[in-house]
């Protein structure tokens, strides 16, 4: 939920809490087994970076372009642009800075490491101009973005992205933002056809069917990548088999934060509020790596 402040109304407006979403940047650096290579863990950084950079000025343009829906939000309304407290003008720049500086800097890593980050800048503007007014299409154009993080992770550390975890991050992806839809159709009620045309086309049950199904395909999905005989090869032990708890409760417990404390609308904002989901997601990271760089 967005907090009503008025002290560093640039700072709030690029949003440094949604730099989490660009922890999947860091993701190729431990499965590709680089952790313990300064070369590796500095190039990862460099573009996790300018990917914060990047995605935070795509936040300010997504913005600008939902001021007017966001003024008749409950939360939204406290954001920067909506409240006034910044003049479009001055977050045009910020923003326009903002993305030109973090793709120069992944450009400065090489041309292969700058496409993914473009890609995810063209997309989420399409998304805001208009992909936003598409039903299902707008969730997926929101899940493609982490896709691309983990495909320009892996390109500053020329890194080999498995299909395996490609299809993890789209699956846990698409199931956070039809989360997140669900939770704002129950925020909103009536009024959430203002804020978001999309949402008339997204029923309860829909979204819960959705949700059902996105559920099982994700644990299975990373099941199966952690017994596949490609991973096996790759890490030389099948124990990664052992974090799948780790992920079984993660959803679960996000599962009823977000429907039985009624806390969907934003992930990040759930990791942060809940201490035994965080607690969680920092157990299955290092559960991963002990296995992974430890496998004996």
């Amino acid at each position: 939920m967005e907090v009503a402040s008025s002290r560093y109304p640039y700072v709030r407006m690029m949003r440094p809490k949604q730099w989490l979403k660009n922890g999947f940047v860091l993701a190729p650096l431990v499965f590709s087994q680089q952790l313990m290579q300064s070369r590796g863990v500095e190039r990862s950084v460099e573009a996790f970076l300018c990917w914060c950079a990047v995605s935070s000025g795509i936040y300010i343009f997504n913005d600008l372009f939902d001021r007017e829906a966001d003024r008749r939000h409950p939360a939204k309304c406290m954001r920067p642009l909506a409240s006034g407290e910044v003049r479009p003008a001055a977050a045009a720049l910020l923003a326009a800075v903002l993305l030109t500086g973090g793709l120069g800097g992944l450009f400065t890593l090489g041309l292969h490491v700058l496409v993914p980050a473009a890609l995810y800048a063209a997309v989420n503007l399409a998304y805001s101009a208009y992909l936003k007014q598409v039903v299902i299409v707008d969730v997926m154009a929101i899940a493609s973005g982490f896709v691309l993080r983990v495909i320009g992770g892996a390109e500053a550390i020329d890194a080999w992205v498995s299909p395996w975890l490609v299809l993890c991050t789209a699956l846990l992806a698409l199931f956070l933002g039809f989360e997140k839809r669900r939770g704002e159709q129950v925020l909103l009620e009536l009024d959430a056809e203002k804020h978001r045309a999309v949402l008339t086309h997204y029923s309860s049950t829909l979204l819960n069917q959705l949700i059902s199904v996105l559920t099982a395909s994700t644990v299975l999905s990373y099941a199966l990548y952690t017994i596949s005989e490609e991973t096996v090869a790759k890490f030389g032990t099948n124990k990664l088999f052992l974090t799948v708890p780790f992920v079984l409760y993660g959803i679960f417990r996000y599962l009823y934060v977000a429907h039985q404390k009624g806390q969907g609308g934003s992930p990040t904002e759930i990791v942060f509020r809940d201490r035994p989901l965080a607690l969680n997601l920092l157990l299955w990271i290092g559960a991963c790596a002990a296995i992974i760089y430890w496998p004996e």
